[in-house]
Formats: structure tokens, C-alpha cells, sequence
């Protein structure tokens, strides 16, 4: 078995953040959490295409309002749970997240 090691997509991290955040409180969100993790597992395994996954991804990301609506709502979501956003990183998605957080944090 092959073992697919890659980075997520800047989209796929924004949906697994996405749904992680709010799987709680929906549990629509829980299932399609479970859903694209199993998606991913077969990605990884070599049993399902990686451009297949990317375009579940998408479909996904635009059912939600698409990627800069989901990085808006997650980001919210942390800051007003825990009053702050400590994600850090210099790829895509997190500078996205952190230029969001920037934004709603000084209008407080």
C-alpha cells in the first residue's frame, strides 16, 4: 500500500478546517467530514484519483459558498470561540486565514 504524503490543498485544508469547526453543532457537517476523510483515505491508498477528490473538493467547497466564504466562516467561528486565531503557517490557506483574521480582529 502506498502511503500518499502530500499537503492538502489550500481548498481541501479550508474544508477540513471548515467542517471540523462546525461538525459539532451540525451533524450534516459531521457526515460530510466523515465522507471526505473517507474520500481521502481511498485518495491515499491509490484506489481513487487525486483530481477526483480535488473535484469532490470543490463541489464541496461551492455547496458552503465557496473557498473565501468558508475561510471567513471558520476563522470567525475560532475567533469567537476562543477570541483569537493561532493557526500560523506560510502557505496559501493560511495566509488567506490570517488576512481574514486581521480584519475581523481589529474591527473589535
Amino acid at each position: 500500500m502506498n502511503k500518499n504524503t502530500e499537503k492538502p490543498s489550500p481548498e481541501a485544508k479550508a474544508l477540513s478546517l471548515f467542517l471540523m469547526a462546525f461538525k459539532s453543532s451540525n451533524p450534516n457537517y459531521k457526515e460530510k467530514s466523515k465522507r471526505m476523510n473517507r474520500i481521502w483515505g481511498l485518495v491515499a491508498k491509490d484506489e481513487m484519483s487525486k483530481e477526483d477528490y480535488m473535484e469532490e473538493v470543490q463541489a464541496t467547497l461551492t455547496s458552503y459558498g465557496g473557498y473565501s466564504e468558508v475561510v471567513e466562516k471558520t476563522v470567525r467561528h475560532y475567533i469567537k470561540k476562543s477570541g483569537e486565531w493561532t493557526l500560523k503557517g506560510d502557505d496559501k490557506y493560511c495566509l488567506d486565514a490570517q488576512e481574514v483574521a486581521d480584519r475581523v480582529l481589529n474591527k473589535k
